[in-house]
Formats: C-alpha cells, structure tokens, sequence
C-alpha cells in the first residue's frame, strides 16, 4: 500500500472556477425552476427593477397610480333603519318551522343550535339593512321544571343599537333566538 504524502484535492475547471457538485441544492432548485417552468410553458425573461429606470418613468408610473379617494358623508343615520317587528317575526317563523316536530336531543342540539341561528342571520342580512352587524345566539334547554335566566353584556350605544328575541315551546324543550343588531359607522 502506498501512502499519499499530500491530501487529494479537487481539480479546478477552466477558467479557475470550482465545479459544481451535480447534487448541489442550488443547482438542484434551479433546474426544478426550470424545468417546472419549462413544463408550464413560462419562458425566461429578463428582470428589470426600480433602480434601473430613470427619474421620469418612475414620474409617470407614480402619475398612473393615482389613489381613489372618497369624501365623507358625515352621515349618522342609517339609509334603511333596523326594523324590530320585521326581524322578531322572521326570527319567530324559521324557529317554528325548524322546531315544530322536533324532540329534544342533547347530542344533536349543538348543531341544530348552529344551523337555525346561520339560518336566521341570512334572512336578517336579505332584509338589507344598511350599516348594521349582527349577533345572533340560538338557545335550546330541556324542559325539566327549572327556571332559566339569560344575561349578556355588551358596549351599547343606546340610541343606534337594538336587540329582538324569540321563542319557540314545545312539549320537550325551549328554544330562544337572540338577534343583536350593533350600528356600525
């Protein structure tokens, strides 16, 4: 066995430059670029940046971009006001309907809960009151001889915003919808 008196080195390609290793990551992500570029029928172009163009091309790439404004109405009011009869009636069909023949079921009252109150937000929001949000909470409890208390607290401005409530009772259960319209500027 012969022994090496130097370590073995790479040889260098022409030009001086150090080959690249076919296994290399760069090398690896630049031909899936290309290829993957190749396959989508992209092909490959030259890319310019800012600091290339002169002084009055960025000027009239500024002028082209004008920003909309839009003036305020200084409005406070809104256009079609929040109607309680309207959405306490529409809230007090859906629950009827959706609940008339129905029993009480713990496990399926979650979803059922879920279902009526996406349900009664869409009628609400088809009724096109402009400038209002909505909650909407569904409640369904099992009749059993107990009493029930419902609270909620909320920032309220007293003068815009408004609540509806409805109920539905049958025979196993209570159902009550909460509607909170909140006015938003």
């Amino acid at each position: 066995m012969e022994k090496h008196s130097k370590p073995l080195k790479f040889a260098a390609a022409a030009g001086g430059k150090r080959r690249q290793h076919p296994l290399d990551k760069d090398s690896m992500k630049e031909k899936r670029k290309r290829s993957s570029d190749e396959a989508s029928g992209i092909a490959a172009v030259e890319e310019e940046s800012f600091t290339d163009l002169t002084k009055t091309e960025l000027s009239s790439l500024k002028a082209n971009r004008t920003k909309i404004r839009y003036a305020n109405t200084y409005r406070l009011e809104s256009y079609n006001k929040f109607q309680d009869y309207i959405v306490r009636n529409k809230a007090q069909e859906i629950l009827t309907n959706k609940l008339q023949e129905t029993k009480y079921d713990g496990v399926s009252s979650p979803s059922l809960c879920a279902s009526i109150s996406e349900e009664i937000l869409m009628a609400i929001k088809e009724l096109g009151y402009d400038r209002y949000k909505y909650v909407v909470s569904v409640l369904i409890v099992e009749k059993a001889g107990q009493a029930i208390n419902v609270a909620s607290r909320w920032v309220w401005d007293v003068q815009r915003d408004t609540w509806v409530s409805a109920k539905c009772e049958t025979e196993t259960f209570i159902a009550l919808a909460l509607v909170m319209a909140c006015y938003y500027e």
